[in-house]
This record gives structure tokens, C-alpha cells and sequence, in this order.
């Protein structure tokens, strides 16, 4: 038996929610001793991408580039600039390649990698956003730790953050002014 959306189905652990006109059943995971999340993941999900692509497009300010994370965000950066006619994003990477010229680094120690890691942004694209204007893409914001360590990058590579722009807010991410999102994604207390 399905929920509507926003309810918790507690036998099943379960999170019924809706995303542009999109309805999820995600599955409650224990992330930590005292934290469970609802599990939202849309790699591979070209439905959830699709539509919540096409609503925060609707709702973002008018940016010259885009860049996410490495690697969850990465579908949705992709679906966002299609839809914007862009013909490239950029992607901060969790590890140095060997193609990249002098990076920029960053820390995060985000919910779901509970531990810390770093990012690193490509000197050429440091080159591609100095004084541009930029979004940053997410799936979910939760602490913030994640985006802020991409507006880190941004800054520091001479960028100016436009937006910041996910499908969910957790938690007290929700509260927040200074991002775009489509929906509210509670958090799980274990006691």
C-alpha cells in the first residue's frame, strides 16, 4: 500500500515522496548511529532527472556555466546544461587526474561519505569560469558541507556564484534562503 507523499511507511522503512509530479519510494538506511536518511539516489533514474531538471531550470537566475561534484550530481548537471542549450558543464573531480593542470583543492565531509575527502578543479577550468557567473548542482544538500566546498572552488578560481540548486533539501538544509531546491526530505533520529 502506497502513502502519500511526504509520509513514512514504518513497517516497511520506507519514504514516500513527490518530485515534479515524480513519485519515489526510498528506502530509510542508518548512516550513522544516531541518523537514518531517506536513500535518494538518481544515477540511473532518467524519469527523476528529466522532470526535476526541467522545474529548477524554471527557477534558476541566468548563469554562464554549471558544476557539480563528482559523482551523483552528474546526471543532473548534464540534463540542466541540455536544457540550457550549454554545450559543456565542469565537474569537480574527488581525485587529481593526470590531464589536469594545476587544480584547486577543496575539503568536504559530506552525510553520505562520512568521511573526509577532497575535490579538486581542473586549472583549464579555473581558466573557463574566473568572473563568470556559475550554479552549482546537487541531488540533495543536506549539511552543506558539499556545496560548500564546490563554492570554495568557485570563488577561489575567480568564479561568482550565482545558485546554488538541488533536487532535495534535508533536514535543515530546507531552512535555508540562499538555495534552490524542489522539495523538503526530512531526516531520520535514531534513538
Amino acid at each position: 500500500m502506497c502513502s502519500s507523499k511526504g509520509d513514512v511507511i514504518m513497517k516497511e522503512k520506507v519514504y514516500t515522496i513527490e518530485v515534479a509530479g515524480v513519485t519515489r519510494h526510498l528506502p530509510i538506511m542508518q548512516v550513522s548511529p544516531k541518523l537514518a536518511i531517506a536513500s535518494f539516489v538518481i544515477l540511473g533514474d532518467v524519469e527523476i532527472v528529466n522532470a526535476a531538471s526541467s522545474q529548477l531550470v524554471k527557477k534558476m537566475p541566468q548563469v554562464d556555466w554549471l558544476i557539480t561534484a563528482e559523482a551523483k550530481g552528474i546526471p543532473l548537471v548534464h540534463q540542466i546544461a541540455s536544457l540550457l542549450s550549454m554545450k559543456r558543464y565542469i565537474v569537480a573531480r574527488k581525485s587529481i587526474k593526470p590531464y589536469m593542470s594545476t587544480p584547486l583543492i577543496s575539503e568536504v565531509n559530506s552525510i553520505t561519505t562520512q568521511k573526509k575527502q577532497m575535490l579538486y578543479l581542473d586549472g583549464h577550468d579555473v581558466e573557463i569560469i574566473r568572473g563568470k557567473r556559475v550554479a552549482i548542482v546537487d541531488d540533495v544538500i543536506s549539511t552543506g558541507e558539499s556545496i560548500a566546498a564546490v563554492e570554495k572552488l568557485v570563488r577561489a578560481a575567480g568564479g561568482i556564484v550565482s545558485a546554488k540548486v538541488a533536487i532535495l533539501a534535508e533536514g535543515d538544509a530546507a531552512e535555508r534562503d540562499d538555495i534552490i531546491f524542489l522539495e523538503k526530505l526530512p531526516l531520520f533520529p535514531i534513538e
